[in-house]
């Protein structure tokens, strides 16, 4: 079953086959906006490489046989395309002759592209049409004026210039090859092309926003054309086909406004999904002028202080990192079929939903999810801007504009976040600041101004982090004091001060990403160190997700990710979709109840007394070598009067989240110092750390913290409760750390907190 979307297309790669048979992706590419009256125009289409860009001036816009074909709507990188040209095209050109059908003739004609990238210009009959920039969202051109009868010729180019930090390419190689976790490029057409007939005045674009409380749907329709008498006619059924509300509203431009009423509605929640269909018929005296089929649930999210909220209830999002990417297909799936098979798989592993990650999915992979009762957070592909630049911003904001336009009446649909892992520059502040205009067009929602790193908008609806440590005891160490106290939970960059926590809902938006020695091929990675075998990894996998199940101030997970993707062997399947190992083990493990549903988000007020200061914000001094520390050098009575005495943190300068003051550049580092106890009831004790790489810390010789094959960004607090409450004695005490140095940056600093719980509330 999992090669069937490559089979279902075996006819479809006769390139040289005439055009009108085996059209590829041959549904209606938007199932929320469909019309009866349309035309696919996939299929073979001749196709030109202009890397010098001049085919303009060649005559390529008109009358003039190209040199290849290509099979539309797969990217010319792609085997499906049967070009499959991997080198970076500075422009393309594809070229088709089409005959408007009969039933469309009279009529308004609307010529639609799902996604092009990256600036797209057409012509008809030589006849420039229109243009539109952005790789990801779609465009629409009227060329009623433009055809004629009999045959018509229809050219497109697309001009993509990856590496210039000018347009969005997500996770598309600015090298020739595809390298860490960027993979093979997309040029030009890469979603279905399309032509629609409309009367007079038609449909353009609703916006539909059903309320589960009362059982009403408000309708905001933008109606083109003249409104003179015409009206505007709905119509809702339930799944069983029976009609259950009915409206009609006069033609009021963009403004045409009504609402249905539905009794006792049937709510759509995560892995229950209830669609009713809704028909929307512009009219004028009885007459039918357009008429669009689409669909709606009533879903309704809100967020109550560090609870997200699914119709009221408190459900942990069990996701998993989906990027889009497919062998044959690069960015576009081979079938329908392979769209809805990415979801059903991650539905078998225990997932409930997915970050759509660094691309706009297709309409019908968010169809699907509607369909399957399966959650999504749609992403903006940001990668790739040069987010310092002005311009850059006014085009991604355009971008991302189009893209919430199209995709807001998906129930599957709970969070936009535009941006991922962004810097803390004054472009990208200024950036997420125009970004969070998300939260006007669309209210329904919960905005993330930036997945992972640093939050630079203060606004922000909800918060999240990214975390690849693949220690189990270090990642529940991080994510200790959140646990226990609801504040301070682990960030990527908390030495940026504008970007603290407020009190948002928080998710680990991404973490695991764990590959397995054995199952991948030479040059392959995942993160951090491989599991050696399926049980290390199993043991890992459920280490890691245990931590998060049990955080109840946690409200979901995302794991890195559904599956492999060329060089980055890290998936939950293989890139062809076949199963690494028993998928059943997975979801046993995701199914475990989660802390946040059973026992719901806890704040506690914690009055903390530094037993240690770090050397964070002043200077400590310790007692320090780089050779080989002697046996018992941990311990109290260890003479280290040889040692050389000089100030934390100790480090390479440039190493994220550090404050050099002695330069360390060897391999390994010991050090020690003494610090006054006084005896104290707490509740919990915390190490102020941070540490890259692996770090043993020892107070009086017992060792209270170990973490292996993991670091920190900034300085973060390590719960060492337990430990250091047998660890410690009056008076004077003695603590000793080594930190070895693996690859990258390197640093360590340490400090104790104690702390007390104070009031408690949700």
């Amino acid at each position: 079953m999992c090669l069937r979307y490559l089979t279902a297309l075996s006819g479809c790669l006769l390139v040289g086959s005439a055009l009108g048979q085996d059209i590829p992706r041959p549904e209606h590419p938007r199932p929320d906006f469909e019309r009866a009256n349309w035309l696919n125009l996939n299929g073979v289409w001749q196709f030109q490489i202009d890397n010098d860009e001049v085919g303009e001036e060649m005559g390529y816009t008109f009358g003039r046989d190209y040199a290849r074909e290509i099979l539309v709507p797969f990217c010319p990188e792609s085997a499906l395309s049967g070009v499959q040209v991997t080198d970076f095209m500075n422009r393309v050109w594809y070229r088709r002759m089409l005959q408007v059908p009969d039933t469309m003739k009279g009529q308004r004609l609307f010529l639609h592209f799902g996604a092009v990238d990256w600036h797209a210009r057409v012509w008809v009959n030589g006849l420039f049409a229109g243009e539109h920039k952005g790789g990801y969202t779609p465009f629409s051109l009227e060329i009623t004026d433009l055809v004629e009868d009999g045959e018509n010729e229809l050219v497109v180019s697309a001009t993509d210039h990856t590496s210039s930090g000018l347009q969005a390419t997500g996770k598309q190689s600015h090298r020739l090859e595809s390298y860490g976790c960027v993979y093979t490029r997309t040029t030009g057409i890469w979603q279905t092309v399309w032509l629609e007939a409309v009367g007079e005045t038609y449909l353009r674009d609703c916006v539909i926003t059903p309320d589960l409380d009362t059982g009403r749907v408000y309708i905001q329709a933008w109606l083109d054309g003249p409104q003179q008498g015409v009206t505007l006619r709905l119509s809702a059924a339930d799944e069983s086909g029976a009609e259950v509300a009915t409206a009609v509203a006069p033609a009021s431009w963009r403004s045409t406004m009504t609402m249905l009423e539905v009794e006792d509605p049937i709510r759509w929640h995560p892995g229950e999904p209830y669609l009713y269909d809704l028909t929307l018929t512009v009219e004028r005296d009885g007459q039918v002028l357009d008429e669009v089929s689409s669909y709606f649930g009533f879903r309704k999210i809100t967020l109550d202080g560090k609870s997200f909220l699914i119709n009221g209830e408190r459900v942990f999002q069990r996701l998993i990192l989906d990027q889009g990417f497919y062998p044959e297909g690069v960015y576009t799936a081979p079938t329908e079929d392979a769209l809805r098979l990415d979801h059903e798989l991650s539905m078998a592993a225990g997932f409930n939903g997915a970050r759509l990650h660094e691309k706009v999915f297709e309409p019908r992979s968010l169809y699907w999810a509607d369909r399957l009762g399966y959650l999504i957070w749609a992403e903006y592909p940001n990668w790739g801007l040069n987010e310092s630049n002005a311009a850059v911003g006014a085009q991604a904001m355009l971008e991302w504009r189009e893209a919430l336009r199209r995709d807001r009446n998906h129930p599957s649909i709970i969070g936009w976040c535009p941006l991922n892992e962004t810097g803390a520059g004054e472009g990208q502040a200024l950036l997420q600041a125009m970004l969070s205009v998300t939260q006007e067009i669309d209210p329904t929602r919960p905005f993330l101004d930036t997945s992972g790193y640093v939050h630079l908008y203060p606004g922000t609806d909800v918060f999240d982090s990214h975390n690849y440590n693949q220690d189990p005891a270090s990642f529940a160490n991080q994510l200790s004091t959140f646990a226990l106290t609801g504040d301070d939970p682990y960030q990527n960059n908390i030495f940026d001060q504008r970007s603290h926590y407020r009190g948002q809902p928080y998710f680990v938006s991404e973490y695991g990403g764990t590959a397995i020695s054995g199952s991948t091929s030479e040059g392959a990675w995942g993160y951090g160190s491989a599991a050696e075998d399926i049980e290390q990894f199993f043991a890992r996998y459920a280490a890691l997700t245990d931590v998060l199940l049990g955080n109840r101030n946690c409200f979901a997970f995302c794991y890195t990710q559904l599956t492999d993707i060329e060089q980055e062997q890290n998936g939950v399947y293989l890139y062809d979709r076949a199963p690494k190992y028993d998928v059943a083990r997975l979801r046993e493990i995701n199914a475990q109840p989660a802390a946040y549903e059973t026992q719901g988000p806890l704040t506690v007020q914690m009055v903390w007394s530094e037993v240690l200061p770090s050397s964070e914000s002043e200077a400590q001094l310790w007692r320090y070598t780089t050779q080989a520390a002697p046996e018992g050098w941990a311990l109290p009575e260890f003479d280290d009067s040889q040692w050389v005495e000089g100030p934390g943190g100790f480090g390479t300068t440039g190493t994220p989240g550090s404050v050099v003051r002695t330069e360390w550049a060897t391999p390994d580092l010991w050090i020690r110092r003494q610090f006054d106890y006084t005896p104290q009831a707490f509740d919990i004790a915390m190490l102020r750390i941070h540490h890259d790489e692996d770090a043993q810390v020892y107070v009086n010789g017992q060792e209270v913290l170990a973490v292996t094959g993991g670091y920190t960004t900034s300085y973060v607090l390590m719960d060492v409760t337990d430990a250091l409450r047998a660890a410690l004695v009056e008076g004077v005490n003695t603590i000793a750390v080594h930190c070895h140095h693996r690859e990258g940056g390197q640093y360590i600093d340490v400090g104790i907190l104690l702390g007390s719980k104070g009031l408690a509330g949700d």
